[in-house]
């Protein structure tokens, strides 16, 4: 079975308050790799070119702190569980 397949089996209760935030936007702008962009598996994070910043899509998160990781040079994620009840709910099956 594929990752994208599995995903389809877990339950997402969405809080209207964002779990997930970018501490300082400038700090993104002297990030050149973007490891963000890349770790998350639920493409949580994107660059936009345009708008030269990183895209927050908190709906989708995994809560698994890949990204406080991937962002060890700038240390520019701020990260914590959604409130009880909201967030992800895993179905094995």
């Amino acid at each position: 079975m594929r990752l994208e397949d599995k995903l389809f089996l877990n339950h997402y209760r969405v809080d209207s308050i964002p779990h997930i935030k970018i501490k300082d936007p400038e700090a993104c702008l002297k990030c050149e790799r973007h490891q963000c962009t890349v770790i998350c598996p639920a493409n949580v994070y994107k660059w936009d070119e345009g708008q030269r910043k990183i895209i927050v899509g908190w709906e989708n998160c995994l809560e698994m702190g890949a990204c406080m990781v991937a962002c060890n040079e700038f240390d520019n994620i701020d990260m914590v569980y959604p409130r009880g009840g909201y967030g992800i709910s895993y179905k094995y099956g």
